[in-house]
């Protein structure tokens, strides 16, 4: 080779080598591991750094609460995000009240969403050894529901309440811990029962089953039928979850609970979101990447096949009503391109 060429082929290197350190770095926030806001996340991560869009430093185990606050104020570039805490956001409500009003609607107003999924269903559990039969047996007892902060502990009070009546502090005793310690505080025998978010199947129940079988009950139909329950699915953030328990695999040492063979409960919708700033192209790359693989989701984790990536539809999103959060424009034009209908009430 001439010192031409061979001067030539070095340049070439040099500028794909370049090329691909310059590859633009963003910054992520996640939940713990073992549940569909980690996975989504880390699988964005995956997908997104293969098609040569962005690397991903993500930073897990985060209180998602946190998370929405830091998307909106510019500080990370895209968190996993329970589209109640967008509710409770623009509001300047609950976790965000010391924030002011104002304030708080204004960082609102700077965060739009790429994607939804679900988070998973809610339901009762208690080792076979419990006092705890079912959801009345509640009473008196001390019931794990959550990290001491953020959606999870508030959808399991509510939850409770819907089912039972029962009150935290006045009815049974509420035991929170954070989600890193989650497993042990249920295996350790802290409390009598749990309420927390599910899934088919359950990381968490799956870890918790080595200390002994365990029940899992779904809302009970009475319960389900009520019109205070039926409002509550038309909470913000909120929709059903309801799947026939033919299609779950069984797990060894959980027995679950339906009078007719179909699980019920509420489900949290969480989302993908992002800063309104990020560039048009990222966000469209983003979100194309994530409806090119929809597969790739349900292949990571059985439990993933339940989490309704890649729907559109508000009524199974979480999208409109009182939650006030838009898709990216990026987002839209990648939705659409790839063959679905945007609803107006969710485009910026």
């Amino acid at each position: 080779m001439s010192r031409k060429l061979a001067l030539a082929a070095l340049a070439a290197t040099m500028a794909f080598a370049l090329s691909a350190n310059a590859q633009q770095v963003l910054t992520a926030e996640t939940g713990s591991s073992g549940a569909a806001p980690h996975l989504a996340v880390t699988t964005l991560a995956e997908l997104a750094s293969a098609a040569g869009i962005a690397n991903f430093q993500i930073a897990e185990g985060q209180t998602l609460t946190n998370s929405l606050q830091n998307v909106g104020e510019g500080k990370t570039d895209l968190a996993a995000v329970p589209l109640i805490l967008s509710f409770l956001l623009s509001r300047g409500m609950a976790p965000y009240g010391k924030l002011g009003k104002e304030r708080a609607a204004e960082l609102s107003a700077k965060t739009a969403v790429l994607y939804t999924y679900r988070y998973g269903g809610y339901g009762l559990y208690a080792y076979d050894s419990s006092s705890v039969k079912g959801w009345k047996d509640i009473e008196g007892k001390r019931v794990i529901n959550g990290p001491p902060r953020g959606s999870a502990l508030t959808v399991a009070r509510a939850l409770v309440r819907l089912v039972t009546g029962y009150v935290e502090g006045k009815d049974y005793e509420g035991v929170q811990s954070n989600w890193g310690h989650m497993v042990k505080t249920i295996t350790d025998g802290t409390g009598d029962a749990v309420v927390l978010p599910i899934s088919f199947p359950d990381p968490r129940i799956i870890r918790s089953l080595g200390s002994g079988n365990m029940t899992l009950w779904s809302v009970p139909l009475k319960a389900w039928n009520t019109k205070g329950m039926q409002k509550y699915l038309k909470a913000p953030g909120i929709a059903a979850f309801v799947v026939d328990l033919k299609s779950v695999k069984p797990v060894k040492g959980l027995t679950i609970v339906s009078e007719d063979g179909i699980w019920r409960s509420p489900a949290p919708m969480g989302a993908e979101m992002v800063n309104t700033s990020m560039d048009f192209k990222l966000a469209k790359a983003l979100t194309k990447v994530f409806l090119d693989n929809l597969d790739a989701y349900g292949n990571k984790a059985p439990y993933m096949s339940y989490s309704g990536v890649g729907e559109i539809d508000p009524a199974k999103t979480g999208m409109c009503g009182a939650v006030p959060v838009k898709y990216h424009p990026g987002a839209v034009a990648a939705w659409e391109e790839s063959g679905y209908k945007v609803p107006d009430c969710a485009k910026p």
